[in-house]
């Protein structure tokens, strides 16, 4: 791979970095929402929602930073 492919790639998965981490920081303020439900609405669509929430976008920042080893692993 030619240095100018390599170097799209880096920003590419420069990027996806940053993209991980917005979406780190939306799943940290979901959590906060999720864990601060008040006990009686535990187990309620919004509960439920919530906790869904959290685990799609801890699915969504796991698969980017596969997505970012993988371009790491192409440029070397």
């Amino acid at each position: 791979m030619n240095n100018a492919r390599r170097k799209k790639l880096r920003a590419l998965a420069d990027q996806l970095g940053e993209i991980m981490t917005e979406l780190e920081i939306l799943k940290g303020e979901e959590e906060t929402y999720f864990y601060n439900i008040p006990e009686n609405l535990q187990g309620s669509e919004r509960y439920e929602a919530a906790e869904s929430a959290i685990d799609s976008l801890d699915t969504a920042c796991d698969d980017l930073d596969e997505a970012i080893s993988s371009i790491e692993e192409a440029c070397e």
